[in-house]
């Protein structure tokens, strides 16, 4: 079966993901990937296509190494020119980040036919809805739990720099309960508002660094995915996939 790999490069890791179909066979997160660490994927895995999704600069080295190892054509780069099995009704998809997209291709991978609102509760926060009719409807961003108390040790004289994982307590007994509790569970109220807002079927599925944390933390059924980007990945890159080889007609599966 063919093998894809996946690359999510975000803001504080590079994760890579080896597919078989749409089993992952194998994944690793790298704090700082180099060219070495590519170069052993695809010895030890033989993946014959990648795509990366990236929010940060200097790809250039895993876009040469792959390029290298498994020829230009075979090695995409999600941009929005790329295409996709789902539509996009934001206003201004020219500054929708790629691991957005991918991430809401990857909740019509899991939850077909049904609405969603992903979380991606990383550095920064988004929240987006994707429609039962697979259309990426839009969504917001808000600061991380880590940048919120950041935010609140930099701009005030007395406040500390804490650590955000901890004991949360509904209310704070301490500073750096206070300061800790604001924190997350402002970000469990805004997640219970927006779904709030959406239909009572809707499907919240988290994803980030705290997304499986969150899940257990959530009055409400939450599906954790921290893999949810690279899942819309290999998702996109078997429908390009299948394009080039004239097997699917642009839209055909949207």
């Amino acid at each position: 079966m063919r093998r894809n790999l996946t690359i999510d490069r975000g803001n504080t890791a590079t994760k890579a993901v080896v597919w078989e179909g749409r089993r992952a066979i194998w994944q690793q997160s790298y704090p700082d990937a180099v060219r070495e660490d590519f170069c052993n994927i695809v010895e030890k895995y033989s993946p014959e296509c990648a795509i990366l999704c990236t929010v940060t600069d200097g790809n250039e080295f895993i876009l040469e190494t792959l390029t290298e190892l498994l020829g230009e054509e075979n090695v995409k780069v999600l941009t929005r020119e790329m295409p996709i099995p789902m539509e996009i009704d934001y206003s201004t998809p020219e500054t929708l980040g790629a691991d957005r997209v991918a991430a809401a291709v990857g909740a019509t991978v899991i939850n077909p036919g049904k609405t969603s609102l992903v979380v991606d509760i990383g550095t920064a926060i988004t929240y987006d809805v994707v429609t039962a009719d697979c259309h990426f409807r839009g969504g917001n961003i808000a600061p991380g739990i880590g940048m919120r108390l950041r935010a609140l040790n930099a701009y005030t004289s007395r406040l500390p720099l804490i650590d955000s994982k901890g004991e949360t307590p509904l209310w704070g007994e301490s500073t750096d309960t206070a300061m800790r509790s604001g924190a997350v569970n402002g970000v469990i109220g805004e997640i219970l508002y927006y779904m709030s807002q959406l239909p009572a079927d809707t499907t919240l599925i988290l994803t980030g660094g705290w997304g499986t944390d969150m899940a257990k933390l959530l009055p409400i059924k939450a599906v954790a995915k921290p893999c949810l980007v690279s899942i819309g990945l290999n998702r996109i890159l078997s429908y390009n996939n299948q394009l080039q080889q004239g097997i699917l007609t642009y839209n055909e599966t949207k």
